[in-house]
């Protein structure tokens, strides 16, 4: 049983059922087929030679770290870089083949596995172009070392002078500590009835990202899933309405979810059929509700700033009934 004010997503034996209709298989893939909006149950090395090439404006991929984790019964086991960094060249090289000459291309990974992550980029061919650290302020502490509360993205391209990034629209608002006036006049940022705050631009440190938790109505019972909010900055400043965006490690649908919100066009590979479930279930959800936790009005919040977000969608929505 779990706790009256917990949100986080399950499945009813009847769900389960139900949702099987909105999962791929690769017994309804055929070469050629279409992949539009699409969650597919397979094995990534079976599906990869089904998919066309050059299809994805985005790729986006959050793989099992090197750690030994459980999976819902599927068990990854640590392994030597040598073996790990084995392990990516054995797919990664196939799914860079389905990125557009002009895509862009985002993949997770820990402190433990980052120079190996590098190596495997470029050793692809793609250009590495930045490394994204976000502060993931969920985990255990360490008596005999540093809490790790870090992980990181690499961002890379295939042609380093032509591709997509929209920094407009992944600005930040941000709260401001010591308001900086000239001759009176506020300088770079604006007052309002709620606090100082400034519009500013991203940098490649995150410390905005909340790890979805029992209470945040996008969470599920996967181990590593990753925020909405996170996924809506890679999307967002990567792609363009329309675009679509593939996760060849979809998990319990994050990417998918949020590059429907954003009117991107999804398509998702996943083994586990539990995840796919919770994806396609999360995916039906969307339809009711659109917003992303920390994206409000075209802007990133900062963490813990929701009470003054919801005070002025309210203000909003009183507006509008006013006209």
């Amino acid at each position: 049983m779990r706790a009256e004010r917990n949100k986080t997503i399950t499945l009813s034996d009847e769900e389960r059922e139900n949702l099987k209709a909105d999962i791929v298989t690769l017994d309804h893939i055929n070469e050629g087929s279409g992949f539009d909006n699409t969650t597919i149950q397979a094995d990534l090395n079976d599906v990869l030679p089904l998919m066309p090439d050059d299809f994805a404006d985005l790729v986006i991929i959050d793989p099992p770290y090197n750690l030994t984790k459980e999976y819902n019964g599927t068990r990854f086991t640590a392994m030597s870089n040598d073996n790990y960094e084995d392990y990516l060249c054995s797919w990664f090289g196939l799914v860079c083949r389905k990125l557009k000459p002009t895509g862009s291309l985002y993949i997770c990974g820990d402190w433990k596995s980052t120079a190996v992550l590098q190596r495997v980029i470029e050793q692809s061919g793609l250009t590495v172009l930045n490394r994204i650290t976000w502060q993931r302020e969920k985990g255990r502490g360490a008596k005999m070392n540093w809490k790790n509360g870090m992980e990181d993205i690499w961002f890379a391209v295939k042609d380093p002078k032509n591709y997509y990034f929209n920094v407009e629209a992944v600005k930040m608002k941000r709260k401001v500590i010591a308001p900086y006036r000239v001759n009176g006049v506020a300088k770079d940022w604006v007052e309002t009835e709620d606090g100082n705050f400034r519009i500013t631009y991203p940098s490649n440190f995150w410390d905005d990202i909340s790890i979805p938790f029992w209470s945040m109505p996008e969470n599920t019972d996967h181990p590593t899933q990753k925020p909405e909010k996170l996924m809506a900055k890679l999307i967002l400043a990567s792609s363009k309405r329309g675009d679509v965006v593939f996760d060849p490690f979809l998990g319990s649908g994050t990417t998918s979810v949020v590059a429907k919100k954003l009117g991107r066009i999804y398509c998702g590979v996943e083994i586990n059929e539990e995840y796919c479930l919770l994806a396609a279930k999360r995916l039906r959800m969307v339809h009711k509700d659109k917003t992303i936790q920390g994206y409000r009005d075209g802007i990133f919040w900062e963490r813990n700033t929701l009470r003054v977000q919801r005070k002025r969608q309210l203000k909003n929505d009183q507006k509008h009934k006013i006209r």
